[in-house]
């Protein structure tokens, strides 16, 4: 089968990913006027909530669990936090500090009250858990006393939690194998439940997405074996009469990506075709699940692509189907087009509606790219309108099998309703372990349709992520499940018709993360079409000439010139100021375009890194503007009548400021406009490797209303024209970032100046470290990983250098590492045929990659080799492969350096002993730390002698305004770049206390007090 990354484009054809939520809402609102009868609606589901309250589900169900430990509470996040992590840790000592830190939590001993739905269940296991609290050390880390009965006992009490959660995990898993599954299915189908002759299964095979080849391919063979086990059970006469599969492409190629569609198509596509085959000719359903919105494009290529192959070898087969997700904005349109595709291959599809699962995820990944708004809709109610507006499409297409996916008593009773007029098939849907009480009333209706139950299949430690993620959406406040545990909410509220939702997003827009402060820096969404394309059409652009390097002399007649001019722009009004950095950060974001060309031209940057590193510019610019506008204004301050004190900051004098190359616009702005919105001139030195971006820049500020002569442009080598600026008398300050030895090497020359103390801003380098304990979760770190280590080709200051892994998850973690670095793609970022597809550029220039190159010789003669990345030939020259390496010991990590190579060490004992080798390195810039176990977080945090720390996530991208950065030690000297106190260290300060009683006495007091 031949697919290009042309073949299908349904750009053109769906909306934007963002769009107005007021005006969708009005727009859906009026497709769905008239056509549900509410009333009608609230009289067939109150009758299912009455009978659901008055005989609850068992213990185990959703229902009863949120009921007895709600996620809002202590005891019921204890016990998710448990869930997903206990099953996981291989070694005791970490088992029973986890458990000690989670149960420490929560007070468990008042849940075997009288009243509750099964208090004799109820109260063996919070009396449980209330005595393991007891027995479990107080400490968060592994216990090292108390006595061999408490330890003993400590144990026990572990293997009891740990029991108990394989047995909660029982509830939403049908069987650890297919086979198991099978039987359970079937023993369900017999057993006496109404409308049990209607119930098929869909069955999941658990497991995060894949991260390496090795995991997809695994993936990819428990499908197979799970359709042949569905298949030998007998052929349906239809697909829709007989259980099916449901498969995730992400489980299926560890690349499924928009940027690696090439990829996909030669890797994915055999694969999938292969497992389509299968069902086709064994007459199954196949459901491709829904995935995140960066991907729905490209699952609808996808869908497209197996289309046109059914069409040519099964078109009488009408299992193939998609999961659509109404809490996209975009849903309806995508019934549309899935519609589309069906007719236009003449094939019947059968389409899954879906609320969603990645909600959360969805706005955080909005609000951290900086878009205009939101994929999904921000209000419960807009997804559930949205849901039954894709349900009317559903149901008025004949090229469709709808199958309605919910747990909502007033969703289904409205797609009852709804079904009347339409004489369509459909069938229902609900997970394994939920809904159960609320199906079990639907299901004793006479006209009941067939229900699917989605029955995830998968070994324990598979499940975790599954689970708690079903726990956290069901226990949501605002979820259907958890309010019917609540019977403090009424059926006219439960029930409430969401035809009369006020249609008004909830959440502020991204671009207003930061409130009435400053405006969020505006980003762009690559996997959209529209938004890609100008950036991929500016690396066509050439770059400008770049400018002349000044001599020593020109250096010092530029210092003497920006020194003459200070006093005026230190007069210039704060304001004004101000304005010109906030329509410099305007300017900045309108030629995104532009400047991301730049960057991937003359830095190497990839499109991703392009984009962020403009937008942390555009930040630097509103953030030193606002905090500029609040703190360095003139301040009164208290003292005794008759006298007024006055605190005034002033600009120190001629600022030079050394911006690197790995940052030329973001670090080489914010040092720059930090400078000057506090009253300073500026001699701004860029690195030698990447003028042209600084040129462009100082340019900008120039359009802004910058005077000429507040700023001067020194290009020139570090050692003579660098030197010359930092030596020079008119110098009052200097603001470094770059290695440790430079800014040594300035802060001697400093030292030694005749004048006056001049003050010396230094963000240097680091060799990061990560630590990782056996309670992380090993998909998480792995991304974390290869993120921190190699994004930017390791050349951030922030980068990863460090791996320090448990020894008793350390293979497993590292055949994970391994896998995820033999993905990654090494290309040239200015190369608009592959840009968008790169993963890791060049190293800056050659003299980087000679010194990176001579350390991995070292590594290689004296270190393990872990991994490797594989590097086309042709760009030998200009990169260094990805590559890790195992260390014996920390202390064999000597040099600090710039590049995609990783260090690994295996640790073991207490993790306090680790923070102390790590901190004996001498530098402290960023530290990763990833555990569940939380007191073990806050410890690490509390003794590492580092600048910033990074939990359970990736320790680069630091946010302006949200993560200030700046280390300590030899990663230099602070206040951290775009946080609350640097601006202050460009100020110099100034007490004005006048006299106002001098003049014949206090006229204010006298005014006041005398009668």
């Amino acid at each position: 089968m031949t697919t290009t990354a042309s073949a299908v484009r349904f750009s053109d054809r769906l909306p934007a990913p963002v769009r107005d939520e007021t005006a969708q809402v009005s727009r859906l609102l009026g497709e769905l006027q008239g056509r549900v009868d509410w009333s009608a609606v609230f009289a067939t589901g109150t009758p299912w909530v009455d009978a659901v309250r008055r005989q609850p589900a068992p213990f185990w169900a959703m229902e009863s669990v949120l009921r007895e430990y709600p996620i809002s509470s202590a005891e019921g996040l204890a016990l998710m936090r448990l869930a997903e992590a206990l099953l996981r840790v291989p070694d005791t000592e970490t088992a029973l500090a986890l458990t000690a830190d989670q149960l420490g939590r929560a007070d468990f001993s008042g849940h075997a009250a009288d009243g509750q739905a099964h208090p004799m269940l109820s109260g063996l296991a919070s009396q449980a858990i209330h005595l393991s609290k007891k027995l479990l050390p107080e400490d968060g880390d592994a216990p090292n006393g108390g006595g061999l009965l408490q330890r003993l006992g400590a144990k026990t009490v572990v293997a009891a939690t740990v029991r108990a959660i394989q047995l909660l995990g029982r509830q939403f898993v049908l069987g650890q194998s297919i086979g198991e599954a099978l039987t359970r299915a079937d023993a369900n189908r017999r057993a006496n439940q109404p409308g049990a002759a209607l119930i098929r299964h869909s069955f999941d095979m658990l497991g995060e997405g894949a991260r390496t080849d090795a995991d997809a391919l695994h993936y990819g063979r428990a499908y197979a074996d799970a359709i042949r086990a569905i298949a030998s059970k007998g052929r349906p006469a239809r697909p829709e009469d007989g259980d099916g599969i449901s498969i995730k492409l992400s489980a299926l190629d560890a690349r499924y990506e928009p940027a690696q569609f090439a990829t996909v198509a030669e890797r994915l596509m055999p694969r999938l075709l292969d497992l389509v085959n299968a069902a086709a000719a064994a007459n199954i359903n196949l459901t491709i699940d829904a995935e995140e919105s960066e991907r729905l494009e490209l699952s609808l290529v996808v869908l497209d692509l197996l289309a046109a192959h059914v069409a040519a070898t099964f078109p009488q087969w009408q299992g193939l189907g998609l999961a659509v997700q109404a809490y996209q904005t975009r849903a309806p349109e995508v019934i549309d087009e899935v519609t589309a595709i069906a007719r236009r291959h003449g094939l019947r599809f059968m389409v899954r509606l879906v609320k969603g699962a990645y909600w959360d995820g969805e706005i955080k990944r909005a609000q951290e790219l900086g878009l205009a708004g939101y994929p999904v809709w921000t209000d419960k109610r807009h997804t559930d309108l949205s849901y039954l507006a894709c349900a009317q499409r559903l149901l008025a297409a004949p090229e469709i099998y709808p199958q309605f996916a919910t747990h909502n008593a007033g969703t289904i009773a409205a797609i009852l309703e709804m079904a009347k007029a339409h004489g369509t098939p459909f069938e229902l849907q609900r997970l394994h372990g939920m809904g159960e009480g609320i199906y079990r009333e639907v299901m004793r209706r006479p006209d009941a349709p067939p229900l699917r139950i989605y029955a995830p299949v998968g070994e324990h430690r598979d499940l975790l992520a599954y689970l708690v993620r079903r726990l956290l959406e069901n226990g949501a406040n605002s979820s259907f499940v958890h309010q019917l545990a609540d019977e403090a909410v009424t059926p006219q509220m439960l029930l409430a018709s969401p035809l009369r939702a006020p249609s008004r997003s909830v959440l502020p827009m991204p671009l207003q993360l930061f409130g009435a402060a400053r405006a969020n820096s505006k980003g762009v969404d690559l996997a959209a079409e529209r938004e890609r394309l100008p950036l991929l059409a500016s690396l066509a652009v050439p770059m400008p000439a770049a400018p002349n390097d000044a001599s020593v002399q020109g250096a010092a007649a530029a210092m003497d010139a920006l020194h003459a001019a200070q006093r005026g722009w230190n007069a210039t009004p704060l304001t004004e100021r101000c304005a010109v950095l906030l329509r410099a950060a305007d300017a900045l974001e309108r030629r995104t375009s532009e400047f991301a060309g730049l960057l991937a031209q003359e830095g190497g940057k990839t499109l991703g890194d392009a984009v962020a590193e403009i937008r942390e510019a555009v930040d630097f610019c509103r953030y030193y503007a606002e905090q500029a506008a609040a703190r360095l204004a003139p301040q009164t301050l208290p003292g005794p009548t008759g006298e007024r004190n006055e605190l005034r900051l002033h600009g120190r004098g001629v600022f030079v400021c050394i911006s690197p190359w790995n940052f030329p616009l973001a670090i080489f702005a914010g040092q720059v406009v930090a400078a000057l919105v506090a009253g300073n001139t500026v001699a701004a030195k860029p690195a030698e490797q990447t003028p042209r971006v600084a040129q462009r820049f100082v340019e900008l500020l120039l359009e802004a209303g910058l005077p000429r002569a507040a700023l001067a442009l020194v290009c020139g080598p570090g050692e003579t024209v660098g030197a010359a600026l930092v030596a020079h008398r008119r110098c009052a300050g200097v603001c470094f970032t770059g290695s440790t030895q430079v800014a040594k090497a300035i802060n001697r020359t400093l030292a030694q100046s005749d004048g006056p103390i001049v003050p010396l801003i230094a963000e240097t380098g680091g060799l990061n470290a990560m630590l990782v304990d056996s309670s992380a979760l090993p998909e998480q770190v792995v991304d974390a990983v290869v993120q921190s280590a190699f994004r930017s080709a390791g050349q951030r200051c922030s980068a990863l250098r460090l791996l320090c892994l448990h020894e008793s998850v350390a293979d497993k973690v590292l055949e994970m590492v391994a896998g995820a670095m033999a993905e990654l793609v090494c290309g040239d970022p200015a190369n608009a045929a592959q840009s968008w597809a790169v993963d890791v550029g060049p190293v800056i220039d050659a003299e980087a990659h000679a010194g990176l190159s001579r350390h991995i010789a070292r590594l290689e003669r004296e270190a393990r080799l872990i991994a490797r990345t594989p590097l086309p030939e042709r760009l030998a020259g200009t990169h260094i492969a990805p590559v890790a390496f195992e260390l014996k010991s920390i202390g064999e990590l000597r040099e600090e350096l710039f590049g995609p190579v990783l260090h690994v060490v295996r640790w073991r004992g207490a993790v306090d002993a680790l923070v102390d080798e790590v901190n004996a390195l001498g530098y402290g810039l960023t530290l990763g730390v990833h555990t569940r176990i939380d007191d073990r977080a806050v410890r690490i945090a509390e003794r590492a002698r580092v600048g910033n720390v990074y939990v359970n996530r990736n320790m680069i991208g630091a946010v302006v305004g949200v993560q200030p950065f700046g280390g300590e030690g030899l990663s230099g000297t602070g206040p951290k770049a775009g946080g609350p106190h640097y601006l202050y260290r460009f100020c110099g300060e100034q007490t004005v206390t006048v006299n106002t009683a001098a003049a014949g006495g206090n006229a204010t007091l006298l005014a006041g007090g005398l009668n």
